[in-house]
């Protein structure tokens, strides 16, 4: 696991965070994934294969994607939970590597 992350809970379904900011959380249909991305980089994504990501006009103004389970490699999703942990941990953390 990353460091500092914690297993919570946001709108009620399994949600991973990083001093409490939210970086990832299974949506209530338990098949996709909410994650934080770069909007840049996730208007290429969703672009290159809306199969696998997508975004609803809920999340359009910030910088989460959807991701569905179902269709994404397990390497490509563990690229994007470290991503969207890089962008909520705290600098120190990083460098730290930790506690």
């Amino acid at each position: 696991m990353l460091p500092g992350v914690e297993e919570s809970t946001s709108y009620g379904t399994p949600a991973l965070k990083v001093k409490g900011k939210l970086f990832a959380r299974l949506k209530e249909d338990g098949e996709t994934l909410v994650v934080k991305v770069a909007l840049e980089a996730r208007d290429a994504l969703v672009a290159a294969r809306p199969g696998v990501f997508f975004v609803t006009d809920h999340y359009r103004a910030y910088p989460f994607m959807l991701v569905r389970l179902a269709t994404v490699k397990r390497a490509e999703l563990a690229q994007l939970l470290e991503d969207a942990w890089s962008m909520t941990a705290p600098s120190a953390r990083k460098r730290r590597g930790g506690e």
